[in-house]
């Protein structure tokens, strides 16, 4: 057996959709939003809550936005957290996240891009750290991508699996303002799933996860962002760190945590302290226990981080190919 899949087998107790499993969540919620008059919401979702990469909000300048909204998330962000939005509230997920809230909902939103515009995002992955494991496959790596802002394909067969940034985009800006109502359309629209060993997605870890996919797309709008952090401030289980962490490309970010009942997993969303857009996404084992594969046992560790991925740019450009101007 090759590492990897042996890798993969340690984590078989956190949940890992794939796009077959999502896609009734995304063809229900377009569906919902043409019968109600708002737009279409496809929204193309990775294995074990890793979600399309499509999510930072950043402040765009008039003169950049004439040739290419573009932002270098790793070279603009502050090497502390109080350079835009202040020191952050991490007594509770309630101050972290409402702050946040209160933060965008002061921010003005860039234009839409255009149709025939271009998505260009930049992730950085990360080894799994795994004390008692050596881990060969995977080294440390730097991923630039491209995707269509507008993907007529994607729009007019909603059983691909994927969605365009745009019906993203415009599904974001007609979701409620109240939380309890977010929260409900969310709920509606991402069908649990089973995990490789059986144990069924809670309500709770599918509403976050649903969640996550709107913070980790990209572009949305400050005010939409601001909604999902207040309805995400509720949801049962979400907590926060105490203290910033450092996410796959070594920065600060807060870290809005989930652990899914009877899991030995955290989920982490990370986010930016200077200006509260999407930073990455970690996952953290939270207790000690023994994973049983094809015959062979392995041991996690506390603290082991099976996932760790961050976004360090994210641009609208004109063409695939391009990259933001410096």
């Amino acid at each position: 057996m090759d590492e990897m899949t042996q890798l993969r087998g340690l984590r078989a107790d956190a949940p890992v959709p794939d796009r077959a499993a999502l896609a009734p969540g995304r063809r229900r919620l377009t569906e919902a939003i043409a019968g109600g008059g708002r737009r279409t919401f496809l929204q193309r979702l990775r294995g074990d809550w890793r979600i399309a990469s499509l999510g930072a909000v950043v402040a765009i300048t008039a003169a950049a936005l004439f040739l290419t909204q573009a932002v270098d998330l790793s070279a603009s962000r502050p090497s502390g957290p109080a350079a835009v939005a202040g020191e952050p509230d991490l007594s509770s997920p309630a101050a972290a996240l409402n702050q946040a809230a209160d933060h965008l909902e002061q921010q003005k939103a860039p234009p839409e891009p255009r149709a025939d515009q271009w998505i260009y995002t930049v992730e950085v992955f990360k080894r799994p750290r795994i004390a008692e494991t050596e881990v060969i496959g995977q080294p440390d790596s730097t991923t630039p991508d491209w995707k269509p802002y507008a993907e007529p394909g994607a729009e007019e067969d909603p059983t691909d699996g994927t969605g365009s940034p745009r019906e993203t985009y415009r599904a974001a800006e007609s979701l409620p303002d109240s939380p309890a109502a977010l929260l409900e359309k969310v709920r509606a629209l991402y069908p649990a799933f089973d995990t490789e060993r059986g144990r069924k997605e809670s309500d709770d870890a599918r509403t976050f996860r649903g969640l996550s996919a709107l913070i980790e797309s990209y572009p949305l709008s400050p005010a939409a962002r601001a909604r999902v952090y207040r309805a995400l401030a509720t949801v049962p289980g979400v907590g926060v760190t105490g203290q910033l962490v450092r996410d796959a490309a070594g920065r600060e970010a807060i870290a809005v945590t989930f652990t899914e009942p009877g899991g030995h997993e955290r989920r982490e969303l990370l986010l930016s302290p200077s200006d509260y857009s999407y930073a990455g996404t970690r996952s953290v084992v939270t207790e000690d226990h023994e994973v049983k594969e094809l015959g062979m046992v392995s041991r996690m560790t506390a603290g082991d981080v099976t996932d760790d991925r961050a976004r360090t740019a994210a641009a609208v450009v004109d063409a695939q190919g391009e990259t933001p101007r410096a």
